[in-house]
């Protein structure tokens, strides 16, 4: 029954239908929106609900991010671990430094310390070694992530904390290794998943006390950034405790769609839960074809730049091109093979153009075999930064759906553009322009932890191309403010096949709101993240109380909910 009537300065619906509302009512029992419109064909529809006036504020749905790792980003980024990307306000390595130099000195003697985000190519930095982390932290164990999750740094506390005879690490373990100097003792440094595992989770144990009050924290700041519906792009079982202690809270503010690793021991397996679909849902599959361009391990037909950053970074200008998938077409075929049938949306980890060919042939050939060219499958690829224009109207006439890595553009656009790569490549990275020129419906993403949650900074740089200097990079990919909103709204949610649930404002979806300061169609486009501020979101039906739902979280005791530090960091390469 409908129960709640409001109305604002203005209400977007992102519906194409009625694109514009002056009131919009609901049922704050199921959290479905029952009429938007006048504010007269409410009290119609409800003439005994009174209507609350919002007075200035800007009504519009809940943004939605297709692609994250929620509970992965909380135990990185949010305190007590220390967040030193540059996308977190540590541009240069100096700037890191400074703040290694202030933590040693303000931290309890003795106290292990943890940072996560060191970007070397950005920042300007070679790997640290244990004796260069030992004049840092002379005292402390202290424990350095690298952002691509393909390296940690450590020192001379922590080698000795890890009882390795001698000083020298045990065998390197398959697909990981540990570094070594000449006389076999650590240098410092691992590699991989199962070498990083074995550094760093004895010391993330001692630091991260709570990770429930870890992964609260990043989902309070998605929330606050005006975000109301997420994904996990690399759920495993492990982390349902967590995600079930977080959504059953009261104050819960998100939506969370998980996807598990298509190359898991139970990828296709259902998730046992009593949490309701609508506040987690089991969506599809995910695979991961080849690694970063931050890193070198990019499938391209390209090389890198000649240059100074490069050289620094250890980075082989290449082209790496196929040796660089994660997986072979051989290998590749059957696994799509195996969940073509099931019904589960495919998702496919992209940065590469060859690997974006390789992945869209092994699309349209499992499509073709299984019958679902033509269907409504809407497989996915994601991030695919170095995509061209051919390649993606291919991937739109196949069916296939984009979420793009627009942040890269925002926080690397300087770095991708004449220093990792030729100005023709760096320039077009995520090519949104030529993605809505092909068709395709596009929706963003932040990839926490790879980069903060703030949609309204991708729809900026979407309209604009600006990274964080203020530097224009590749112009012919701008798209207009509309189809920008709808990559944060209603095709993120088309994007996440939950279209008929949440995405916009329209009968019988639920009452998933953003409250807006400012009307973004009235904003200076290049200042959307200045003029329009997040003043609050509901989500279905609800006005969600932050402070409320963190307090909820940390009231629980963690070991009733408990998290495995180690599976949680193994789900992290970008």
């Amino acid at each position: 029954m409908t129960d709640t009537i409001l109305t604002a300065s203005s209400i977007i619906t992102m519906d194409d239908a009625h694109p514009r509302a002056e009131a919009i009512a609901f049922d704050s029992d199921t959290g479905l929106i029952t009429v938007v419109g006048t504010v007269a064909q409410c009290r119609e529809h409800a003439p005994g609900v009174a209507v609350t006036d919002l007075g200035g504020t800007v009504l519009m749905p809940g943004f939605i991010e297709a692609h994250s790792h929620p509970v992965l980003a909380g135990l990185l980024t949010q305190d007590p671990v220390h967040w030193i990307a540059p996308s977190n306000g540590y541009p240069t390595f100096a700037d890191v430094a400074g703040l290694w130099h202030t933590i040693d000195k303000e931290t309890s003697p003795g106290t292990p310390v943890v940072f996560y985000g060191l970007d070397r190519p950005t920042q300007g930095v070679a790997a640290p070694t244990a004796p260069s982390l030992d004049d840092y932290f002379p005292g402390r164990s202290a424990v350095v992530l690298d952002n691509s999750g393909h390296a940690v740094y450590f020192n001379s506390k922590v080698i000795d904390e890890l009882g390795w005879p001698d000083g020298k690490p045990p065998a390197d373990p398959p697909g990981a290794r540990f570094g070594r100097n000449p006389d076999g003792t650590s240098n410092g440094i691992a590699y991989e998943t199962a070498a990083i595992l074995a550094v760093a989770v004895p010391t993330l144990q001692r630091v991260i006390a709570n990770p429930l009050a870890s992964a609260a924290a990043f989902v309070r700041l998605m929330a606050a950034n005006g975000i109301t519906a997420t994904s996990d792009m690399a759920y495993a079982d492990t982390l349902l405790p967590a995600y079930e202690a977080l959504l059953s809270r009261p104050d819960a503010p998100i939506r969370i769609s998980v996807y598990r690793s298509m190359t898991g021991p139970n990828a296709h397996d259902p998730v046992a839960t009593s949490l309701s679909t609508a506040l987690l849902q089991q969506q599809g599959v995910k695979m991961w074809a080849d690694g970063s361009p931050f890193l070198g391990t990019l499938a391209a037909s390209f090389p890198y730049a000649s240059s100074a950053v490069v050289q620094q970074a250890g980075i082989p200008i290449g082209p790496g091109g196929v040796a660089n998938m994660n997986w072979t077409r051989q290998q590749i075929d059957p696994i799509l093979d195996h969940f073509a049938p099931t019904g589960l949306q495919v998702v496919t980890h992209i940065n590469g153009d060859e690997a974006l060919d390789i992945m869209l042939d092994a699309y349209e050939h499992a499509l073709a075999v299984h019958h679902l060219l033509g269907t409504n499958h809407r497989w996915r690829i994601d991030h695919c930064g170095a995509a061209r224009a051919d390649q993606l109207q291919r991937a739109h006439s196949l069916g296939v759906v984009l979420s793009s890595a627009i942040y890269q553009v925002i926080y690397w656009g300087d770095l991708l553009d004449g220093q990792l790569f030729a100005t023709d490549i760096g320039s077009q990275w995520a090519a949104t322009g030529d993605a809505v020129r092909a068709g395709m419906r596009i929706s963003f993403h932040n990839d926490g932890p790879l980069s903060p949650p703030i949609p309204l900074a991708n729809v900026e740089c979407a309209v604009t191309r600006r990274s964080v200097t203020g530097h224009v990079h590749g112009p012919q990919q701008i798209i207009d403010l509309e189809k920008a909103l709808r990559g944060h709204t209603i095709d993120a949610a088309y994007g996440l096949r939950r279209e008929k649930e949440i995405g916009s404002l329209a009968v019988g979806k639920y009452a998933d709101l953003v409250e807006l300061s400012t009307d973004p169609y009235e904003a200076d486009p290049t200042k959307l993240v200045e003029q329009v501020a997040v003043h609050g979101t509901w989500l279905a039906g609800r006005r969600i109380d932050l402070d409320q739902f963190v307090q909820q979280v940390t009231g629980l005791d963690p070991a009733s909910h408990p998290v495995d530090h180690g599976d949680v960091i193994a789900t992290h390469s970008c």
